[in-house]
């Protein structure tokens, strides 16, 4: 009995059609990974690599079956968070991904979507409490408020997104929850749109490299009597984790809390090299 043959990785197939298509030189310097977001494909491309666009594009649709091929060509852009990325193969770029069961559809050449925060998305609607008022102040497409809608039950969700181009599937992606939960959406700036401040029990700050920035603007909005607000930022790999919350504490304070406790951070993932993403959970009170 012969042993079956193991098929081999999905760059090797690829590097194997475009050295027929465009020679083993630029074959050889294509890299192993790749990210796949439903019919999307994403992948990054040496700087080197040029004029072999659909020749690559055309591989990768082919071994993975995939509709769209595009390469990212650089990092995620300014306040709005739009990728940066070419088209290889293929013509549309909306796209849905299923992560824990949940549904989110976005447009791939226009929004992000980061696989690495899927065990963040997943956490943080374990941690709201039933009847809470919950703020996320950048929604994007619903990658924290689709998972609270779905398995929370607040007595309010609000989800404020500055991209218009990010903002419609944000709607989408809440659609489905609309009759279980109270659901506000907004389309605009965080800090100028009318929030009601003083209400929320709960609020999540998701803005990268970091969102210390907005520190001001959740303590208007959080109830005084103390709130829950989740703080994402970058800090050195070399750090201990410990140094990044009592520096978030500290900023609380000076921007006006009286009391504030990093209960406890958690490394989201890698954020380049010598980086880390981290969540620190903070609860801040502004009057005893």
């Amino acid at each position: 009995m012969t042993a079956r043959r193991e098929r081999s990785p999905p760059a090797e197939r690829v590097r194997a059609i475009v050295a027929r298509s465009a020679g083993a030189a630029v074959a050889s310097r294509l890299p192993d990974g790749y990210h796949r977001m439903g019919r999307v494909l994403l992948v990054r491309l040496p700087g080197d690599i040029t004029g072999h666009d659909r020749e690559i594009g055309l591989a990768w649709q082919r071994v993975l079956g995939v509709e769209t091929v595009v390469a990212r060509e650089g990092p995620v852009d300014g306040e709005l968070r739009r990728p940066r990325v070419r088209v290889l193969a293929g013509t549309e770029t909306t796209t849905e991904v299923v992560e824990h069961g949940l549904r989110y559809r976005f447009d791939a050449a226009r929004t992000m979507f980061a696989t690495g925060n899927r065990t963040e998305r997943h956490r943080i609607a374990g941690l709201v409490r039933p009847g809470e008022v919950v703020g996320d102040l950048f929604a994007g497409i619903g990658y924290f408020s689709v998972p609270i809608a779905a398995r929370a039950d607040p007595a309010r969700l609000v989800a404020v997104e500055k991209n218009p181009d990010a903002f419609p599937f944000l709607e989408q992606n809440l659609a489905p929850y609309r009759d279980r939960i109270p659901i506000e959406t907004h389309l605009g700036d965080n800090r100028r749109i009318s929030l009601s401040g003083g209400r929320f029990d709960r609020l999540i700050l998701g803005y990268l490299p970091t969102s210390e920035g907005w520190i001001p603007r959740a303590l208007a909005l959080a109830r005084p009597s103390g709130a829950w607000i989740h703080l994402h930022r970058t800090e050195e790999t070399r750090r201990a984790l410990y140094d990044g919350e009592r520096e978030v504490a500290e900023r609380f304070l000076a921007a006006g809390a009286i009391r504030a406790e990093p209960v406890r951070s958690r490394i989201v993932k890698p954020y380049g090299p010598g980086r880390r993403h981290v969540v620190v959970d903070a609860w801040v009170a502004q009057r005893s």
